[in-house]
C-alpha cells in the first residue's frame, strides 16, 4: 500500500507515547505580592480581611450618604423632625444654665444674723467677729454697734422723737454672718447655723432659709423635668429613626433576599442602614445646634434690655460651648445609630428567601 493512501492520524497520540510529549499550553502566572519578613501566612490573610471591612465599610457609608441625599425632602423632613426633638430639652438646658447664672450672682446663702447678749462689750464683739473671719466656711462678717442699730431703727420705724425718751439702748449688738460660696447645700447652711446659735456670746440666732429652699426645690424640679423631657424626646428620635429605616428596608426587600441567597451575613445586610442611621441622626444633631444658635441670638436684645431694666447689664446669655455641642452632636449621632440598630435587628429576621 502506498503512502497515500495510509490514514495520517494527526494530533493523534500513538500508543506508548507519553501524554507528557504533547504539547502543553503556557499559563501565565500572577507576580506573587512581596511578604513583609518576619510575616507569617495567618498574619497576611488578617491584614487582607481587615483591608476588605475597611474597604466594605468606607464604601457603604457613602452609598447610603448618596441614598440619604438622593432623597432630599424626605430626609430634611425626618432632619427636621429629629432637630425639633433635641433642641427642646437642649434649650430648657440653656434656660436653667442661665438661670443658675443670674441667681448666683445675687447672694445665693441665707445670712445669719447674730444677736448678742447685751452684756457684751463692743471689743468683745469685734473680738468675735475676726475670730469668725478666720474661718474657712464663712465668707464675711459685718459687725453692727449698738448705737448704730439704733440709728437705723430711728430711721426707718418712724418712731424717731419717741426712742429719744428712753433712757438705755434696748438694741443689742449684732454680727451678719454670710457663710462661704462653698455651701452649697441646704443641710450645711443650717449646721452652721446651729454651731453659731450654740456660742455663749450670742444670744439668738435668725436665718431666713424659706426662700433659699424655695429656690432650691424650684431649680431641683426644673433640672429633674428638663432629664424627663429629654428622655421622652429622646425615645421619640429612636423611634422616628427606627420607623424610617424599616421603610428602607421594606423599599429593598428584594435585594435583601438577593443578598440572602448568595450567602450574604446579617452583619454584611445590616451595614448600610446602621450607617444610614448614622446619617440621619448626625444631620439632626446639627440642624438642632442651628436652630438652638439662631434663637439665642433672636433672644440676645429683648434678654439685654429686661438685664438693664434690672441693673443687670453685665448679664449674657450662656450658649452652646464647644463641649456641650460636640456632646449635642455625639448624642443625636448614636441616638440615630440604636434606632437604626434597633429596626434592623426587628425586621431583617422577617425577611428570607422562599
Amino acid at each position: 500500500m502506498s503512502e497515500v493512501g495510509k490514514p495520517h492520524n494527526r494530533g493523534v497520540t500513538p500508543r506508548g507515547a507519553s501524554v507528557s510529549a504533547r504539547p502543553q499550553p503556557q499559563v501565565k502566572k500572577k507576580p506573587e505580592q512581596p511578604v513583609a519578613k518576619g510575616a507569617s501566612q495567618s498574619e497576611i490573610n488578617t491584614r487582607n480581611k481587615t483591608r476588605s471591612w475597611l474597604r466594605h465599610h468606607r464604601m457603604m457609608a457613602i452609598d447610603s450618604l448618596w441614598r440619604v441625599i438622593r432623597t432630599p425632602f424626605s430626609s430634611l423632613m425626618t432632619w427636621a423632625v429629629l432637630a425639633i426633638a433635641l433642641a427642646l430639652p437642649t434649650g430648657l438646658y440653656l434656660f436653667l444654665s442661665n438661670a443658675q447664672v443670674v441667681t448666683s450672682n445675687r447672694d445665693g446663702s441665707a445670712q445669719v444674723s447674730l444677736f448678742l447678749k447685751m452684756e457684751v462689750s463692743e471689743s468683745q464683739a469685734q473680738a468675735l467677729r475676726l475670730n469668725l473671719e478666720t474661718r474657712t466656711d464663712i465668707a464675711s462678717v459685718a459687725y453692727i454697734s449698738k448705737d448704730q442699730a439704733m440709728k437705723e431703727f430711728k430711721q426707718f420705724s418712724g418712731f424717731g422723737e419717741a426712742l429719744d425718751y428712753l433712757d438705755d439702748n434696748p438694741l443689742p449688738s449684732v454680727l451678719v454672718v454670710r457663710p462661704a460660696n462653698t455651701l452649697t447645700l441646704l443641710n450645711q447652711q443650717e449646721a452652721l447655723f446651729t454651731e453659731l446659735d450654740k456660742m455663749p456670746e450670742v444670744e439668738e440666732a435668725q436665718l431666713d432659709m424659706d426662700w433659699v429652699k424655695r429656690l432650691y426645690h424650684i431649680m431641683e424640679l426644673s433640672q429633674r423635668a428638663v432629664s424627663a423631657l429629654a428622655i421622652l424626646l429622646g425615645i421619640a428620635v429612636l423611634l422616628v429613626v427606627g420607623n424610617t429605616i424599616r421603610l428602607a428596608i421594606e423599599s429593598r426587600r428584594d435585594e435583601i433576599v438577593i443578598v440572602k441567597l448568595v450567602g450574604g451575613s446579617d452583619a454584611f445586610i445590616r451595614r448600610p442602614f446602621l450607617y444610614t442611621g448614622i446619617w440621619y441622626g448626625l444631620g439632626g444633631g446639627l440642624l438642632a445646634w442651628w436652630i438652638i444658635n439662631i434663637s439665642l441670638l433672636w433672644l440676645e436684645d429683648p434678654v439685654n434690655a429686661l438685664a438693664s431694666a434690672y441693673d443687670a447689664s453685665s448679664f449674657e446669655l450662656i450658649g452652646l460651648g464647644a463641649g456641650d455641642s460636640l456632646l449635642l452632636i455625639l448624642t443625636s449621632t448614636l441616638l440615630g445609630w440604636l434606632g437604626a440598630w434597633l429596626a434592623v435587628s426587628r425586621h431583617l429576621g422577617d425577611i428570607e428567601p422562599r
